[in-house]
């Protein structure tokens, strides 16, 4: 088995971790550092629930390998909410009711929040666009759409907080 040692920082927090070079940076953000927000879902890159933003762009955590991440900057679901304060995107998913039983949420919110990071002002074409990589098998789409234009008005100051 093959190590090597990577540096990286997750949730603003840095890290330097020993991993072995076929781990993958979802493995190594759940059993390692205990951020289990990232789900681990089809292990193929086809579901997105382990979706992650890295560098700035969203990525399916299960197809990187950890060697891969170092140097990166990289944000769970768990690196969003300030405190007690919910990100607008968690509180639009709340008051839309866009999560039911709540497996594919984070990485929706990851893709979302790439998106409105890149575009503040995304069409709901894009959204879709932004979100076609996560599978939601409960909640359907709408709600989901409608809670992630909710969170882009919320970011630019357009609309007070949903919660």
């Amino acid at each position: 088995m093959v190590q090597r040692i990577i540096n990286f920082y997750v949730n603003e927090e840095q890290y330097q971790l020993i991993v072995n070079t076929r781990e993958s940076l979802l493995d190594v953000l759940r059993n390692r550092l205990n951020l289990t927000g990232t789900k681990k879902g089809c292990n193929e890159g086809d579901c997105g629930a382990c979706t992650v933003i890295m560098d700035g762009k969203s990525v399916s955590s299960c197809m990187v390998l950890a060697v891969e991440a170092d140097g990166s900057h990289i944000t769970t679901i768990e690196g969003l909410a300030k405190g007690d304060r919910l990100h607008p995107l968690q509180e639009a998913f709340i008051k839309y009711g866009a999560l039911q039983c709540g497996f594919c949420t984070p990485g929706m919110i990851m893709s979302a929040k790439a998106l409105i990071d890149e575009n503040p002002e995304p069409s709901e074409e894009e959204i879709k666009k932004a979100i076609s990589g996560n599978i939601c098998r409960c909640t359907g789409y709408v709600k989901i759409i409608q809670a992630i234009k909710e969170a882009a008005r919320m970011m630019k100051g357009e609309v007070k907080n949903a919660v």
